[in-house]
């Protein structure tokens, strides 16, 4: 016991030791304004989801290599499967050494992955590009995604909905912002791009390649120039940690990431988490053909023009739900809001497959609706992730936790046109023939509706050891975030840790909120703009 006892405080003075000198740089101090940690995590989630604008270089890609669809798609698979692994793997170091580390290498990975693909680019290699964008760049994917999520829930945990959907948010935002821009560069580099089918040449590819990783780099560098960490024992004004025992499922203890492994509660949301993204997956990946499939030899008919049009309506579907469900989480709960998504994907699917049809309204009402479930379930799950877990490691377990996702975006694809190819060939189906598909996937949400009903409380037993949470964030595991509240709306104090606040110019914000929000935001309003231009050709 003696010995045990030994190794135990061992290993907390290791982890004391190792946040006061990752962290200390970056702890906040005295009247730091909170909401200058957004635009830093949004710095990042924006770059990194042009993930989702790959299409726009796809066919020009096809063109270059000479190769099938399927050969380029790896690309991507390859990106998200290993967005899911290494968010896994490199979850318990990101909580360990902070989001600033965290964001420098998502930055570098991602850059280096459009840098090593304009190689494979160039010099005819399609296996370098699988390496850079697929493998290194899926690398800075998944750094980048899980990195700001926890201090965001940190710096917010009187919103911690509501703050992460800002975050994520800007993944189905980057797509917005990298479309018109890659479009507009690939014109820029190959004058013949807009009247060759939207094909460009392989050299034209190669510099946007090139162009992007360096804008990137940049933009993600800069978020992480900014990003702060709360002090140990900070709450923002006003806060009160007694409250959070008061609602349902939300714990005022601390989980590792090892011991969430353990618990019904992790599998239980990973089975919901990955049931409601294989539903919207499978939809939004078949978007364009879909809508004009449905109403295929119909006074309704879909021009290709409209299709594209309709997919960015669904882009600005998915943001949105990013932000607005994942914020009416923290009024109704998360695993009422889970509920609305799967119960809710139930009867939008039903509805789908049997009146989706009668009118290009209610069909795109309703997948409008299905994509920003869809969207919401991304957002909503870091914030669930903390109401069982708490804060400790809450980075981590959610790395973890995306593994549903890379299943996800192979299951739901797979669903969809394997049922699809046994219906008739790419041009010839109508609304029938996705109805099997469709009611498939009501079977999937089922399964997930029932996996978030049977979400309990964690039991105790599979808490932290309060000493080792305490040395390792400033954090007892008596309260969710305790201490004093502070100078101002959003300052810090020590708490009842008695750990001192950070001092010097570290400790002070180096932009002005505005300034950052702008930088940030600009971009993010000139993809919706764009978007919504686009989307407006559906209605003509």
């Amino acid at each position: 016991m003696r010995r045990r006892s030994l190794r135990r405080r061992s290993r907390v003075s290791v982890t004391t030791v190792k946040r006061s000198t990752a962290l200390q740089s970056i702890t906040a101090g005295p009247g730091f304004n909170r909401w200058l940690i957004p635009p830093a995590a949004l710095a990042v989630h924006l770059c990194i989801g042009q993930a989702y604008a790959t299409s726009v270089y796809k066919s020009s890609l096809i063109d270059h290599f000479q190769a099938s669809q399927t050969a380029i798609g790896v690309i991507f698979s390859i990106a998200i499967v290993m967005l899911g692994l290494s968010a896994a793997v490199f979850g318990t170091w990101v909580d360990r050494f902070g989001p600033r580390r965290a964001m420098i290498v998502a930055a570098i990975c991602w850059a280096v992955g459009f840098f090593v693909g304009a190689l494979g680019i160039a010099t005819g290699q399609l296996w370098l590009v699988y390496l850079g964008y697929g493998g290194i760049g899926g690398i800075g994917l998944g750094i980048g995604y899980i990195s700001p999520v926890s201090t965001l829930i940190k710096w917010f945990p009187d919103r911690p909905g509501l703050a992460t959907g800002l975050a994520i948010m800007g993944f189905g935002g980057g797509a917005m912002i990298a479309s018109p821009l890659s479009s507009w560069l690939l014109g820029a580099f190959d004058p013949a791009f807009a009247t060759n089918d939207g094909v460009a040449t392989g050299d034209a590819v190669m510099k946007l390649f090139l162009t992007l990783g360096a804008i990137y780099l940049v933009v993600m560098l800069f978020g992480a120039w900014i990003v702060r960490v709360p002090a140990p024992g900070w709450a923002p004004k006003g806060f009160d940690p007694a409250a959070l025992k008061a609602k349902p499922l939300v714990t005022t203890s601390h989980t590792s990431a090892n011991s969430a492994l353990r618990t019904p509660q992790f599998w239980l949301l990973w089975v919901a988490l990955f049931c409601n993204v294989t539903a919207g997956i499978g939809v939004l990946e078949q978007a364009a053909p879909m809508i004009q499939d449905f109403f295929r030899d119909s006074p309704f008919a879909v021009s290709a023009t409209a299709a594209a049009g309709f997919v960015g309506l669904l882009s600005l579907c998915n943001m949105g739900g990013r932000f607005v469900w994942s914020s009416v989480s923290d009024f109704i709960g998360r695993k009422n809001m889970y509920l609305v998504y799967l119960a809710g994907g139930v009867g939008l699917y039903l509805l789908l497959a049997f009146t989706g049809s009668s009118t290009v309204v209610v069909f795109i009402l309703v997948t409008a609706v299905i994509i920003s479930f869809y969207g919401g379930g991304f957002a909503t799950a870091p914030a669930y992730l903390r109401d069982l877990f708490g804060t400790y490691q809450v980075g981590a377990i959610h790395g973890r936790l995306l593994t549903a996702w890379s299943a996800a975006g192979i299951a739901g694809p797979l669903i969809v046109n394997g049922v699809l190819d046994t219906r008739g060939e790419p041009g010839t189906l109508h609304a029938g023939d996705y109805r099997p598909a469709l009611l498939l996937m009501v079977g999937i949400l089922v399964v997930g509706l029932i996996a978030n009903l049977l979400i309990r409380a964690v039991a105790s037993k599979h808490h932290a050891d309060p000493e080792v949470v305490r040395a390792a964030t400033g954090v007892g595991s008596g309260s969710a975030i305790s201490g004093a509240s502070g100078d101002g709306p959003d300052a810090v104090g020590a708490g009842a840790s008695g750990v001192a606040t950070a001092t010097g110019a570290a400790a002070k914000p180096r932009v002005p909120p505005i300034v950052a929000w702008i930088i940030v935001g600009v971009p993010l309003a000139y993809g919706v703009v764009q978007t919504f231009i686009n989307a407006l050709k559906l209605f003509e």
